[in-house]
């Protein structure tokens, strides 16, 4: 059964510890990164005393990021059917693996807020399973061949933030979802055991803006499951321990395409002007995200033997 990880401040102390029957037991390493945490306990030189009665209540510390920077962050786009088409694209033609990068300033905790900075009005959520990678790649994967389950160490929750009017027209994907805030991780790093791996197509990933549901998908819907992505990768990318893959995001952003018409239309007026009107459009809609929304997320197995965690967000202005 996978073994859940979170990194915490208590009394001004960053630490990691494992999650136990509701309490955290602190593993007393120090404010460890990622990759050095994964390679201690594939090493085995973190010992894991579930007995110990030195444990903490999750309510008297404050959760931090488990995924720390520097650390390189790939995403893959349009990954599941319907935002596909949500987003604009027709899957028919879109015969292709998206992947794009996101800042590791973006990092931030998954119980805090998210700043929507002063020149933002877009602001979007995107619920994304979160890989994290336990073995380096320097060449490439034969697809029919190897071991996915070599590489992917853990999961966790990922909310790809993202400001529509800063991504979309000025064809600036890095910049647009790479503010600070805009990718709350966590709670739980999830370290995975070998009965654990079947259990990844199984995941449902639902999202929440003020109790009322946005997305809600099964990581099996992907267009391109993990196996085939991290074979992809491995052609073009050096993956090191503590780097991650955000898999997509399901339907159900604030973000919807103008209809075909509209499209045609827009064709023909220059391009400053099109991205005006779609500009315009996007104000319209109601599920962009304002301050003071609260967004949660939660990714698990129906019966619970995969858990992620919950993640609690708090929209502010900046």
């Amino acid at each position: 059964m996978a073994k859940q990880f979170v990194r915490f401040q208590y009394k001004h102390k960053i630490d990691w510890g494992l999650v136990t029957d509701e309490k955290i037991l602190p593993l007393q390493t120090g404010d460890k990164t990622t990759k050095d945490l994964l390679v201690d306990l594939q090493k085995k030189r973190i010992k894991l005393n579930t007995k110990s009665k030195k444990t903490l209540r999750k309510e008297d510390v404050v959760i931090l990021s488990p995924i720390t920077a520097p650390c390189q962050i790939i995403c893959q786009g349009a990954n599941y059917h319907k935002h596909t088409l949500e987003s604009g694209l027709n899957p028919k033609s879109k015969t292709y693996n998206l992947f794009f990068t996101k800042s590791d300033v973006a990092l931030t905790t998954a119980i805090g807020d998210v700043i929507r900075p002063n020149h933002v009005e877009l602001l979007d959520y995107e619920i994304e399973l979160g890989i994290v990678f336990g073995k380096t790649i320097d060449s490439s994967l034969d697809i029919n061949s190897y071991n996915p389950n070599d590489y992917i160490a853990a999961l966790f929750i990922a909310n790809d933030i993202s400001a529509r009017d800063i991504q979309l027209p000025q064809l600036q994907w890095y910049k647009g979802k790479s503010y600070r805030t805009f990718l709350p991780a966590g709670p739980i790093l999830s370290v995975l055991e070998p009965d654990d791996y079947p259990l990844i197509g199984s995941l449902e990933l639902n999202l929440t803006v003020n109790g009322k549901i946005r997305q809600s998908a099964k990581s099996n819907q992907m267009v391109y499951p993990p196996k085939e992505s991290i074979a992809e990768l491995s052609q073009f990318a050096r993956i090191q321990v503590g780097d991650v893959l955000l898999t997509g995001t399901p339907s159900g952003c604030a973000l919807k395409a103008p209809g075909k018409l509209k499209q045609i239309f827009a064709s023909f007026l220059p391009e400053h002007k099109k991205w005006e009107v779609f500009i315009k459009g996007q104000k319209q809609r109601s599920q962009y995200l304002q301050p003071s929304d609260e967004i949660k997320a939660t990714i698990r197995t129906s019966d619970g033997k995969l858990d992620l965690g919950e993640q609690i967000l708090l929209v502010k202005q900046g």
